[in-house]
């Protein structure tokens, strides 16, 4: 059961407007939009880093990669659901996806980014330098890098976010449990 209820979409009040936003572009309103509409501003906010993200040098698959090996460090079910099918869509393979929630991946730039990310979760970002120097080793340009870190971030809060409200997971489950994976 949630600690924090997802608002009455039906009435949205102040939330409205960006609530109408979300169902407008993915069809319908995830719980997590749901909840975090309670503050129309921590929507905005979660909506607009995300969005601004989205238009980076880092292709789909590999933001969703990112996402799902923090939702797998952070033990987060709802986000290695919701990543999980986001992944699908951006061309991951399913046995794939299952790695990255382990902060694994086939291709060397990929694991390297997500070796790095998961580092940075496990130290809370206090890599060691040879940590920094394996992921430039693997030619993650700084534009790379820092849209890397921007995306653990705002996983992080999403991460953290669901953990508080006990988000009701409405994808199809998949446990962030990485032993089980």
């Amino acid at each position: 059961m949630p600690k924090i209820n997802p608002i009455n979409l039906s009435d949205p009040g102040a939330a409205r407007d960006v609530v109408d936003s979300v169902k407008k572009s993915l069809g319908s309103v995830p719980n997590i939009f749901a909840t975090l509409a309670h503050s129309p501003a921590a929507l905005e906010g979660f909506l607009g880093f995300s969005g601004a993200l989205s238009k980076g040098v880092l292709p789909a698959s590999v933001r969703e990669q990112i996402a799902l090996t923090v939702a797998g460090a952070n033990e987060c079910d709802y986000c290695a659901s919701a990543h999980t099918l986001m992944a699908k869509g951006a061309g991951v393979a399913e046995e794939e996806a299952r790695q990255n929630l382990r902060g694994q991946a086939t291709d060397p730039k990929v694991a390297a980014i997500l070796t790095f990310a998961r580092n940075v979760v496990e130290t809370r970002g206090r890599v060691s330098d040879q940590q920094l120097a394996e992921l430039r080793s693997a030619n993650v340009s700084d534009a790379e890098l820092v849209e890397v870190i921007a995306h653990i971030g705002v996983n992080l809060f999403t991460n953290y976010f669901n953990h508080i409200a006990d988000t009701q997971v409405d994808f199809p489950f998949v446990t962030s449990n990485t032993r089980a994976a």
